[in-house]
């Protein structure tokens, strides 16, 4: 690797340290395939943050400081070797009505700042393309009701722009709108966000693919773009006018860790300026795509299906974040009630957490999954801006509140100046934490303040208390196989080996822990060996490579839960009692006695379908996939009938009859409701005999099981308890210890 030279004052570290010329389509998007960076130029991710009058009051020093602020993140960022290219910069602020008053005037509009809205547009790369990317965004504005007003230019230096962002150089226009007579406040907001997905669709359609809104909004309006954070405000003169004044500012240097710098891909979005990584991202976006049939709310009717996808494949974490964060804010939550919604405080272990806002949390985790980061995030609407922190607290957030109402939130502190006799209040934000503004309260919000009023607003205890179940079985206890060759036979078929058996299984039954070894692992990939391997082997190597740092799974185990729910999930987009008719699980581990009782809780709610997972042997390879159909036929039609926990099951297996491998039963059901628009109507429960090592359950889990009954491995544990390996332990202890050995191994 080449090495860089040292930086000078002006110029921040480079992160591109070969330059290659990118291909055709790589340039198009603005992505460079010579990114490479070297630890000397890491540095701790992206920086963020929000500066707000607390008053309302529209100022220039808001804007003024967010621009500073953002310029001295710059050692935050990523820089090309031009080394004139960011990975991305930018500003969200209220619509600068007083700047555009003169456009609109020469436009003949005599539209007030109640009534107006902006859409900033990235329109194509390529000229010949934007007239009728023009086209398509006007007929959608006027066929969801928009008064369309006219096309404004927005002024640019591009003079300050490296290579790579010239070669992919997008049209800077603004789109400038009115608000229907008769609509007010969030409908005005929801008719804009529907005239941008009908828009996005056809020009996607239309293979306008680059054309990209920044923002489409009646109250802020995003600057951004792939420069250095510095020369933000030279690409951008708007932003050096006088006229433009703000309340609200949230600004954001960009640090790509998962995808290479693009126009579209800079920081804030819509609603969203984020510094760190969701690590859950993948299950975050797949789970989104299960949901998408169950959507419904009375605020869109049968306008719902405008907004699907509801994300977007365009690369970024943040962006799939923020695409979900402004739905449910347009569908009727407000933006605090939102954001903690979908980034909850760590609850499930806190003894000393209010109840209400345990019931809160409860409740919401009926309605989606937490986006865990680490991540530090700020948000706002125009009208209100927050900071919240992710369960771990692993990104720094910083605030300092003036004695003028001033408030300053970021990644570090001293980004502006600041007199020091004037500040009243310092602090971090912890784990979990938040603090927001309401410019029209004209109050800062601090974390109780803000939590106690939203978990107050909906009786959540109460829906919780009358509707979430709770399972209630026995002592832990295995199946015991009917004879010891029967044991055998099993085992041999599920590919248990004499070295898992001593080195795995029983060291997990005899610690309560992960066995551990002292030598390395040269095995190699299932792929590349000529003897079969198991189907979870193949996926050694999926793991979240970008917790930074890592996660301590011993040391930090009071923000972190197996609980799992079990039954049918409504849409997310309401509030109703009926969301909390779910089974609640402690662990996704199921013993023998847990399983059969859920098969007996059958009611309204839960009501259990056993499918089983096998092929017949005598018909060839053929009959495998056969096999894998009939399931997923099977599937579908249990959903249908009202099923609402599908139990895939490979115990009835004999001579003729042989298991599917269960990751391969449970990934397949699993996508195919996906694909049928059945996901969300049941939950998956593998009964698995070739489930038994801390892998093959993660494994499980990932592929969309809700809970794992491994019955052989208990069935094992007994019988080598009856042959007294394990001395004077009682069973309980022995199949407990396993247990434990699987959560805690789960966890980490």
């Amino acid at each position: 690797m080449i090495p860089t030279p040292p930086p000078t004052p002006n110029t921040p570290p480079t992160a591109l340290v070969e330059d290659v010329a990118p291909s055709k389509a790589a340039s198009k998007r603005g992505v460079d395939l010579g990114y490479l960076v070297t630890p000397e130029d890491a540095h701790d991710a992206c920086g963020t943050g929000f500066i707000a009058e607390s008053s309302g009051a529209r100022t220039r020093r808001v804007v003024e400081m967010a621009i500073r602020a953002v310029g001295a993140l710059t050692h935050r960022g990523a820089v090309n070797a031009d080394p004139l290219t960011g990975d991305g910069s930018g500003v969200t602020i209220q619509i600068p009505f007083e700047l555009l008053q003169g456009t609109l005037q020469q436009m003949g509009s005599d539209v007030t700042s109640d009534d107006l809205a902006v859409a900033m547009i990235f329109l194509p790369h390529d000229e010949a393309e934007r007239p009728q990317a023009r086209a398509i965004f006007e007929e959608e504005c006027v066929a969801a009701g928009l008064g369309v007003i006219g096309w404004r230019v927005v002024p640019a230096d591009i003079s300050v722009l490296g290579p790579q962002a010239l070669e992919s150089l997008p049209g800077f226009e603004q789109l400038l709108l009115r608000r229907p007579e008769d609509q007010q406040g969030p409908q005005f907001d929801r008719s804009l966000y529907l005239a941008r997905r009908r828009a996005e669709r056809r020009l996607k359609a239309a293979g306008l693919e680059d054309c990209y809104v920044v923002s489409m909004s009646s109250t802020t309006v995003v600057y951004k773009g792939m420069m250095v954070a510095t020369a933000l405000a030279d690409l951008y003169p708007d932003l050096k006018d006088e006229r433009v004044v703000s309340s609200i500012a949230l600004y954001h240097q960009r640090f790509a860790t998962n995808t290479l710098p693009s126009w579209e891909l800079a920081q804030p979005f819509r609603m969203t300026a984020h510094n760190g990584e969701f690590n859950t991202l993948l299950g975050n976006r797949n789970w989104m795509l299960a949901r998408e049939p169950e959507l419904g709310s009375p605020v869109w009717g049968d306008a719902v299906e405008d907004v699907k996808p509801v994300i977007t494949p365009i690369g970024s974490d943040t962006a799939s974040f923020d695409e979900v964060l402004e739905l449910l804010v347009l569908s009727g939550r407000d933006l605090l009630h939102s954001a903690m919604m979908l980034i909850p405080q760590a609850w499930e272990n806190m003894p000393n957490l209010d109840a209400s806002l345990r019931a809160f949390y409860e409740y919401h985790a009926c309605l989606t999954e937490p986006w865990d980061g680490p991540a530090a995030i700020a948000v706002s609407n125009g009208v209100q801006v927050a900071a919240i922190m992710d369960r771990n607290g692993l990104r720094p957030a910083r605030y300092q509140v003036m004695r003028d109402g001033l408030v300053v939130m970021g990644s570090e502190v001293g980004l502006v100046e600041l007199n020091p006799a004037e500040v009243v209040e310092s602090g971090r934000l912890g784990p979990g934490e938040m603090i927001a503004v309401d410019t029209v309260r004209r109050q800062f919000l601090h974390n109780e303040e803000i939590k106690n009023e939203v978990a107050s607003r909906r009786p959540y205890g109460s829906w919780v208390r009358r509707n979430l179940m709770s399972l209630r079985t026995d002592s832990l206890n295995g199946h015991a196989a009917g004879s010891e060759h029967e044991l055998e036979t099993l085992q041999q078929l599920h590919g248990y080996t004499h070295e898992e058996l001593e080195y795995v299984i029983k060291p997990m039954a005899e610690d309560g822990k992960e066995a551990v070894g002292s030598m390395g692992d040269d095995t190699p990939l299932s792929v590349l060996q000529d003897q079969p391997r198991m189907l979870y082997t193949y996926f050694k190597q999926r793991f979240a490579q970008v917790t930074n740092p890592a996660i301590d799974s011993v040391r930090e185990e009071v923000v972190m839960s197996l609980d799992t729910l079990l039954g049918r999930r409504r849409s997310m987009l309401e509030s109703v009692p009926e969301a909390a008719r779910l089974l609640h699980l402690t662990s996704p581990l199921l013993d023998d006695s847990e399983l059969a009782a859920i098969k007996r809780t059958q009611n309204e709610d839960i009501k259990v379908a056993t499918l089983h997972a096998r092929f017949r042997v005598d018909d060839g390879p053929s009959s495998l996939e056969r096999a894998i159909d009939d399931l997923c036929a099977a599937a579908v039609i249990a959903a249908d009938e009202g099923h609402t926990v599908l139990v895939i099951s490979d115990r009835l297996v004999d001579r003729e009859w042989a298991p599917i491998p269960m990751l391969l039963a449970v990934s397949s059901v699993h996508h195919h409701l996906i694909r049928e628009g059945r996901r969300m109507k049941t939950s998956l429960i593998a009964e698995a005999g070739d489930a038994r090592d801390v892998h093959h359950f993660a494994s499980l889990l990932a592929f969309g099981a809700s809970a794992v009954n491994p019955y052989l491995a208990f069935a094992t544990l007994n019988a080598a308890h009856a042959a007294g390996e394990f001395g004077d332990d009682p069973v309980e202890e022995v199949l407990n210890h396993y247990a434990k050995a699987v959560d805690t191994g789960i966890l980490k």
